[in-house]
Order: C-alpha cells, then sequence, then structure tokens
C-alpha cells in the first residue's frame, strides 16, 4: 500500500462507519474488476460501501485531499472495463444506496438512489400503473446507477429509447467532493447546458451518481410475438427494412443469425429450425396488437421467411420470446464442449440497420477467417448488434485468434458508418478504438470536459479518454 494510501484509510476510518469499509484481500480481489474479458484490472487499496450521499462527500474530499483515485462501482455487470480497479484506488461501491424515494403517477416519475436494481424500480413503479421502459439484459442484477452511468440499452429501446431518454435530474459528487444538481422535474426544461445528459454515458469519470429523478410511461399493453426463419440474412434484412419503413413500432425486433440459431435449436427451443440462415423475433404491444402482428408477419413472408410462427396469445408469445432468452444458456452448453476455460466475448458494436445484412455476413467471414465460433445477436430494430465470440482461454492461439477478431469486428462496423459501442461504453476495452471514431477536435473537447470536472486525473482514471 502506498503512503498516500495509508493517509487515505487512516482518515476514512476517523469519518466513516467501521462497516462501509473493506480491506479484507478476498473483498478486495471480487471487486477489482467488472465482467469484461480483455480488460486490465489493478487492486484496490479500500473498498468503501457508503449508505448516503453525504459519506459519498466524504470519501471523494478525503481520497482528493489525499491524491488518491477513486473507480465508482455498481453492480460490476458491465462488459467494458469501465468499472475495473487500478492498483492502490478506492473502489467507491453505490450498492448499499438502493432506496427508491417518490413515486409520482401525476408528474410520471421517481426518485431512486444509484444501487436501486432495475427490475426492482419498474416493480415499484408497476404498483402505480406506470413502467420505466429502459430494459438491459442483466436488469435482474444491474443498479440504477450504472444504467445511467453506461447509457444502457436494451430488448424495448426500438420502440421506447434508452436510459438516457428517462433521466431526468442527476444529485452527483463531483471529485473533490462538491455536490450539484442537474436537470429537472418537469417534462420540458432547457435552462442552461445539459448537463444531466453530460454525465449520461460518462462512465463514472466527470462525478459520481448518488440520485437521479427517473421519467415513467403507462404500463406497457400485453404483447404478442413472432418468430420468422429466413433462408438468408439478406432476406432477414429486407424484411426489418419493410416493417420498419411500413410505419410499424414493433417493441422488440431481435435477430439471431445461423450459429446462434442452431445453438437455441440445438439447445431444445421446438419453434427454431437449426439451419436457418437467420432467425427474427418480433414484438408488438400495441393496444391492440393482433393486427400488427398479421401485417408484420405478412411482411416477413412476402420477404422470404420460409417459417413463421405467429403467437395468439401471451402462452405462445412467452415461448417465442423465450427463445432470445435461451441464447446465454445454450452458449454457455456449447462453450462447455470446449474444454479447458471456456469464456464468451461479448460485444457491442451498432451500424445503420440497413446495414445488418452485410454486416452480419462479414462477421461469418471473420469467423471461417480466424477459425472461431462467432454468435451474432441483437437488436436489428435500431442496428446495435452483439457479437459473441467463444472460445478456450487457457489456449494462448485461440486468445490471439479471439483479441484479432475483435479488432476485425470492430473495424467493420466503423467501415458501415457504424459506432464502437451502442450500449456497453467504452471503459478500457474500446478506448482506443474511440480515439479512431472520433475526429482529432472531438476527442480534444473530451480530454477538455475531463479536465474541467477532473483536473488531478483522480475518478476512474485510465477509463474513456485520459486527462
Amino acid at each position: 500500500m502506498s503512503p498516500d494510501s495509508a493517509q487515505l484509510l487512516s482518515a476514512l476510518r476517523g469519518r466513516l462507519p467501521a462497516d462501509t469499509l473493506l480491506t479484507d484481500p478476498e473483498a478486495l480481489a471480487a471487486h477489482a474488476r467488472d465482467a469484461a474479458p480483455f480488460s486490465a484490472a489493478g487492486l484496490p487499496a479500500v473498498v468503501v460501501l457508503p449508505r448516503t450521499a453525504a459519506q459519498v462527500e466524504e470519501v471523494m474530499r478525503t481520497a482528493y485531499e489525499c491524491g488518491v483515485p477513486v473507480v465508482p462501482q455498481g453492480a460490476r455487470t458491465g462488459l467494458a472495463g469501465g468499472a475495473n480497479a487500478v492498483d492502490g484506488c478506492v473502489v467507491l461501491s453505490t450498492t448499499r444506496m438502493d432506496r427508491i424515494g417518490t413515486i409520482d403517477p401525476v408528474n410520471r416519475l421517481v426518485t431512486c438512489e444509484p444501487g436501486v436494481i432495475t427490475k426492482r424500480l419498474n416493480d415499484a413503479v408497476a404498483a402505480h400503473g406506470l413502467t420505466y421502459p429502459p430494459d438491459p439484459a442483466s436488469w435482474e442484477t444491474c443498479t440504477i446507477g450504472g444504467n445511467i452511468a453506461t447509457g444502457a440499452g436494451g430488448i424495448c429501446c426500438v420502440k421506447y429509447g434508452v436510459t438516457a431518454d428517462y433521466v431526468l435530474g442527476l444529485d452527483v459528487v463531483l471529485p473533490d467532493g462538491r455536490r450539484m444538481r442537474t436537470g429537472r422535474d418537469t417534462p420540458k426544461g432547457v435552462a442552461g447546458y445539459d448537463l444531466t445528459r453530460l454525465f449520461v454515458g460518462s462512465e463514472g469519470t466527470l462525478g459520481v451518481i448518488v440520485g437521479a429523478t427517473l421519467a415513467l410511461r403507462p404500463a406497457r399493453s400485453a404483447a404478442l410475438a413472432l418468430l420468422a426463419q429466413f433462408p438468408s440474412l439478406a432476406a432477414a434484412g429486407h424484411a426489418v427494412a419493410a416493417i420498419t419503413s411500413g410505419g410499424y413500432a414493433p417493441s422488440a425486433v431481435e435477430l439471431l443469425d445461423r450459429a446462434t440459431s442452431q445453438a437455441v435449436a440445438e439447445f431444445g427451443h421446438a419453434l427454431l429450425r437449426p439451419d436457418s440462415a437467420a432467425t427474427l423475433i418480433v414484438e408488438s404491444d400495441a393496444p391492440d396488437p393482433a393486427p400488427d402482428l398479421a401485417a408484420m408477419k405478412a411482411l416477413c413472408e412476402a420477404n422470404g421467411a420460409d417459417q413463421v410462427v405467429a403467437a395468439g396469445t401471451a402462452d405462445e408469445s412467452q415461448k417465442i420470446i423465450e427463445a432470445r432468452r435461451l441464447v446465454s444458456p445454450a452458449l454457455r452448453a456449447f462453450a462447455a464442449t470446449l474444454g479447458g476455460r471456456p469464456t464468451a466475448f461479448i460485444e457491442d458494436v451498432a451500424v445503420p440497420p440497413s446495414e445488418l445484412p452485410e454486416f452480419v455476413g462479414t462477421i461469418e467471414d471473420i469467423a471461417r477467417r480466424h477459425r472461431l465460433r462467432i454468435f451474432t445477436l441483437g437488436h436489428a430494430g435500431d442496428g446495435n448488434l452483439h457479437p459473441t465470440v467463444v472460445f478456450d482461454e487457457s489456449d494462448p492461439d485461440q486468445v490471439h485468434r479471439a483479441r484479432t477478431a475483435y479488432g476485425d469486428i470492430m473495424a467493420a462496423g466503423l467501415a458501415l458508418g457504424g459506432t464502437t459501442t451502442g450500449e456497453h461504453g467504452i471503459g478500457t476495452l474500446k478506448r482506443e478504438w474511440l480515439g479512431r471514431e472520433l475526429d482529432a477536435v472531438s476527442h480534444a473537447v473530451h480530454r477538455g470536459i475531463k479536465r474541467l470536472f477532473d483536473p488531478r486525473n483522480l475518478l476512474n482514471p485510465g477509463k474513456v479518454v485520459e486527462a
């Protein structure tokens, strides 16, 4: 432990309850990183679990005085290394700050602390006939603070938008311990610069979120779903284009490529044929979803679908949606056949939806070239795909090929006018790629903003951009 870290720990022990500080080796190791592979992580000097915003202020002031870095963390479900510790830092975990405040049905908003689990928040507002639409895949474990920090998305964002669209205001502690409020509690408001949007997606590099005011929507209608399988990627792409250009507003448009369709079929889902080049799962939650679903079914058939199953009941819809939910267990089952130490690297690239067929085809070429199994799935309605490379991390050759394939996928996405991340963030994993995506002036402005908020570069250093 460095002298600065030792001084910090001594000061924190005098200012915070003892049960908020963890220093045992097991706890430090457990909080060293998030869920991202290929991303370096250091060992923290201490993990702090505050229960109040005032305690967060105390931590930040003390760390600033001692010159010790602070790395904010939520549930550590992130996939870009944005919550990875640096050596000798304070890991500031907000998981104990899990109170839901006011649920306001009249103004359709809710206030909460950052450690609230996303699904728990949605369940709480559902009792008032409301919903909080963002639904990241990890919503049963991820936290609102982490969602805001990374700008999380989800399956239904094709219709309802992403986390940023629901953040009205934030309570934030700055790197030097000062506390500020951004935004407002009104549906409209343009007073001053939009600092709220600046913090959303900033990955804990500008301030620590200690509270949020979130917009709500009326509860969604019961949805109906269809499953369509295609003989080619191009046919699936044409079907997606026909649905979106036809004026329909599906609440989900999910794509499984050939490898993923096969894996889910072999895992036991009865509706999937393993020989299809692509599978679409389309959902409608319109007030009367049956007519929209019938029209979208006809569009899939007109664009070459050789199998379409449309639900007529909620139970039948659940069986269709289960095909998407079975992707993760199906890939785990495949990984178990590899031997060694199987792991899955989940990518996150977004391209214009019109470019999806070419992008997925390129990913399949990359898989063949590098002799890897890459399973591509994602949100076809908004062009955000998650190519998942499954490999044995105990095999240096496979690790090298997986890393190279990752770079090839990123380059292919940018070449098609895409972006390096649709919803997972930059963290440490994609910092180099952010430099390629941004022009020189934009990159300089990013660095200038970081220096303005954090002139000593103590808050989540090494993530997104360097000061």
